[in-house]
């Protein structure tokens, strides 16, 4: 995968560190923090350099993703990059500078579950009609949004929608786009997970019980060795999915099978990792005072958006269906 500069992951952490240490508790992302990374650059890290945006890629967007994610901060930066602004851009429509994330609405013109629908400026809605995909760039004042939550804490809201539909998305674009989502989420999963294993190892090492600390304990010791385990399948999976789509620009003709894998493995993987790691804690994980709950509870529901664990695991069974006995190993193996 390509090698992202050092100096500029260093300045994405220094940001979101720094945004943490200006917030209590989980940081919402809003207008000071996102004005910030508009100046920096980051806010359209993979635009068209002609279109007002940094001329990045996948990788420096994996790692802002991560470095949010890592940090608590909590931002709509795959929603508004990866998602609404490239899919304006693919069907040849302009972005400007309104905040936007995306949704896909019902027959009856309603979308569930939104992320950050009620703190942006613009929704770019999608609609399957008469077999055709037609989206809209739309004002949120002339939607009908109902503010909601997820479990983290994050926006999450009910959009109806209702406008006139100016432009079409072939099949393959609106395929791509669900794809783009669910490799985000398994991003953001991993770096989660990430900072559950630092925060597990902390406390076993500092936290001294019966004049010991709790990292001699091999009860304790098999816990966050498991955490360790299935972090680590986390980010491998999610990183060759990664470097799957950065390598073929996104026309791997396996790559939804190599994303299936990775949020596959990230999802089984964050119900051990927050069993285990809230087990390792005890109380006083459960506490708001502690971070664990910030990243448990973020991880666990990233996990469910953009296809949940079934889905996915319905996914790989399928393909693995569908290969057949003969044509398996070589489809793992590719």
């Amino acid at each position: 995968m390509t090698t992202v500069d050092t100096a500029l992951v260093d300045m994405m952490s220094a940001v979101f560190a720094d945004c943490r240490e200006s917030h209590d508790g989980s940081a919402l992302c809003d207008a000071a923090l996102w004005s910030r990374l508009g100046d920096l650059g980051l806010v359209r890290l993979t635009g068209d350099e002609d279109r007002g945006g940094s001329g990045a890629g996948w990788p420096e967007a994996a790692e802002l993703l991560r470095a949010a994610a890592y940090h608590g901060v909590r931002a709509p930066l795959a929603e508004h990059d990866l998602l609404a602004c490239w899919l304006l851009e693919t069907v040849g429509l302009e972005t400007g500078d309104a905040r936007r994330t995306v949704c896909l609405v019902d027959e009856m013109g309603v979308a569930c579950d939104v992320p950050w629908a009620s703190r942006s400026d613009r929704v770019v809605v999608v609609s399957r009609q008469g077999g055709k995909n037609r989206l809209a760039d739309v004002d949120v004042d002339d939607l009908d949004i109902v503010p909601g939550v997820n479990i983290a804490g994050e926006p999450r809201d009910r959009v109806a929608a209702d406008p006139p539909w100016s432009v079409e998305a072939p099949d393959t674009v609106i395929d791509a786009l669900f794809l783009r989502g669910a490799l985000a989420r398994s991003i953001q999963v991993s770096a989660a997970l990430d900072r559950i294993l630092e925060l597990a190892i902390t406390h076993a090492s500092n936290r001294i019980q019966f004049s010991r600390p709790l990292t001699r304990f091999q009860a304790v010791q098999h816990l966050v060795a498991d955490i360790a385990a299935e972090t680590a399948l986390a980010r491998a999976t999610t990183d060759a999915a990664l470097a799957a789509a950065v390598h073929t620009d996104w026309d791997d003709p396996h790559l939804e099978l190599r994303i299936a894998v990775a949020r596959s493995c990230t999802g089984h993987a964050a119900s051990v990792v927050v069993r285990n790691a809230h087990q390792v804690l005890g109380a006083i994980g459960t506490t708001r005072e502690h971070q664990l709950h910030e990243f448990s509870m973020a991880a666990l529901a990233w996990r469910s958006e953009f296809g949940s664990v079934h889905h996915w695991d319905s996914v790989l069974t399928d393909i693995a269906m569908t290969a057949g006995r003969q044509d398996l190993w070589a489809l793992i193996s590719s």
